[in-house]
């Protein structure tokens, strides 16, 4: 299951990105290639079949699975707290 990604997700993470977008974007290029290199690839080939911005494209994934990554954490906080 998906977790819900809240407003402080996605609050925090546009308040990452957007201090310096291509540094960031640099950045997570290199941290998903060590943390989800079939991630990545998906993202590589999407630009590359679609024609659009590859730039717009990785952002946007990236964007999305560092969103994803903060809600799965606070989510598997929240369980395991209730499991103590």
């Amino acid at each position: 299951m998906i977790p819900v990604i809240t407003e402080d997700h996605s609050t925090l993470t546009f308040a990452e990105i957007f201090q310096d977008v291509n540094s960031w974007r640099k950045q997570m290029i290199h941290y998903m290639k060590e943390e989800n290199p079939e991630v990545n690839s998906a993202i590589i080939e999407a630009a590359q079949q679609t024609g659009l911005d590859p730039k717009a494209i990785a952002l946007g994934a990236y964007m999305v699975y560092s969103m994803l990554e903060k809600s799965t954490a606070e989510q598997d906080n929240l369980l395991n707290s209730l499991n103590s």
